[in-house]
């Protein structure tokens, strides 16, 4: 899991310095569509669920955590939030998650949870973690297009 870490350190890293100075912070997109300051929202609530996931599988297994992107989105106004707090926000959470997975229990790296919305789909902890880079890393790309 340390490897995992140090990549979303990285991921983070790069993006704050290199990509986020460039982006139109202020976009108003099509109809159903997130604007820029919305899909950063949208990793930050990513980071928060996936923390919990994390957190809860070093002493838990069959919990049930889902998230339903859009409506947590839209309560939490991200497109009239302040950037700069939404990115060290952001930054943040994935500065714990890091944290957590650098620390994981070598003994609890197949523990799962379930985040099917309908009927139980188990993920091992190690899928999560690498499904949440990977989801980061398809939405920073959003960002940098």
């Amino acid at each position: 899991m340390i490897d995992i870490a140090l990549k979303i350190n990285d991921e983070v890293n790069s993006f704050l310095n290199n990509t986020s100075p460039n982006i139109n912070w202020g976009n108003l997109p099509e109809n159903g569509k997130w604007s820029n300051k919305e899909i950063i929202g949208h990793l930050i609530d990513s980071a928060h669920i996936n923390l919990q996931r994390f957190i809860r599988c070093t002493y838990e297994d069959g919990f049930k955590l889902i998230y339903h992107q859009d409506e947590w989105v839209k309560a939490q106004h991200y497109k009239d939030a302040d950037v700069a707090e939404l990115l060290l926000l952001w930054k943040l959470v994935n500065r714990q998650i890091a944290r957590v997975l650098t620390n994981y229990p070598d003994d609890r790296m197949s523990a799962t949870c379930n985040n099917s919305r309908e009927g139980v789909t188990l993920y091992a902890v190690e899928f999560l973690a690498n499904d949440y880079l990977a989801h980061m890393q398809h939405h920073l790309n959003q960002l940098k297009s």
